[in-house]
């Protein structure tokens, strides 16, 4: 399988991967320029090892990260195959051209003086922002994702797990090279705030929580759920440990109001029911996020 996209070029869906692609790099450049490089924080990936290389050598940043990352997609080809297709080059070479942009007119200057937690946390929320958009047009990131990727490959270890020792060892690598403890403190904290802003732009804000009641009454909270909520919900056929009685547990989800409702309304048929209430990351199907759509905004490897 050679470097290809799944779009058929200048389809809706073709104009719709690469404004993303060309929205998420340029944020992700803000980022970069206006609030991680002038405090020399190195979060991770090849913009990391980047920045490092900007402030003791005077290299530029975008083009030293493109320097790092075009080889390590050509590794990642012959090593993994085809995983790293043209819209990930696309985003390697705007991700560049945005950071060395931004930062001709900027001149590496601090957008808030002398407030590095502030900026690695927004940096952070600009990254994350940014990299979203780039894996909701079914990019990836390249960089220390490849590297974790090829460890997983000889090591057999999670991929996640791989990406936080390599993005450590390039946030400790700051601290190497500038002997200053407050630039892996503050790096990590952009990875983190990161990390949360990705999950955000590519499974949304949810408000929905996830029920699970035990009740002697268990049909008349169907019926609250069903007729007056509109919801829907699954029994289920349990056993009590403390004394092996057969119990009926409802499993439902329901958004904040109407867990309120919920809550009251058990209260009065059933004050000793047992219920835990789980925040829901995610809820796909059934009157909520259709999972074609989720399927399609997903990011894969194979483009």
């Amino acid at each position: 399988m050679g470097l290809i996209t799944k779009e058929k070029p200048f389809s809706r869906e073709w104009f719709r991967a690469y404004t993303l692609i060309t929205l998420g790099t340029f944020v992700m450049a803000a980022g970069f320029v206006f609030f991680v490089a002038p405090y020399k924080l190195a979060p991770g990936g090849s913009y990391g090892i980047a920045i490092i290389l900007h402030h003791l050598l005077g290299t530029p940043i975008g083009l030293s990260a493109l320097v790092i990352d075009i080889p390590l997609a050509i590794i990642g080809y012959k090593i993994l195959g085809p995983r790293f297709g043209v819209k990930t080059i696309v985003g390697f070479l705007l991700t560049a051209f945005w950071v060395d942009l931004l930062n001709y007119y900027w001149q590496g200057q601090q957008l808030v003086e002398n407030e590095g937690l502030l900026s690695s946390i927004f940096g952070g929320v600009l990254l994350g922002a940014g990299l979203g958009l780039v894996f909701k047009s079914k990019a990836t990131s390249g960089g220390s994702d490849i590297i974790a990727m090829i460890l997983n490959k000889y090591t057999g270890r999670p991929v996640g797990q791989l990406l936080i020792y390599v993005d450590s060892v390039i946030v400790l690598g700051g601290l190497a090279a500038f002997h200053d403890w407050r630039i892996p403190l503050f790096s990590w904290i952009t990875i983190f705030v990161t990390g949360k802003v990705i999950d955000v732009i590519l499974e949304g804000v949810s408000y929905e929580k996830t029920l699970f009641i035990v009740s002697d009454h268990s049909d008349k909270i169907r019926d609250k759920i069903i007729n007056d909520l509109e919801r829907g919900g699954t029994f289920i056929q349990g056993r009590g440990m403390y004394k092996g009685q057969e119990k009926t547990i409802v499993f439902t989800v329901v958004n904040r109001r109407e867990l309120t409702i919920l809550q009251d309304y058990i209260y009065k048929v059933d004050s000793q029911a047992f219920m835990t209430v789980i925040n829901a990351n995610e809820i796909l199907g059934g009157g909520f996020k259709p999972l074609e759509k989720k399927i399609a905004e997903t990011p894969d490897f194979i483009e």
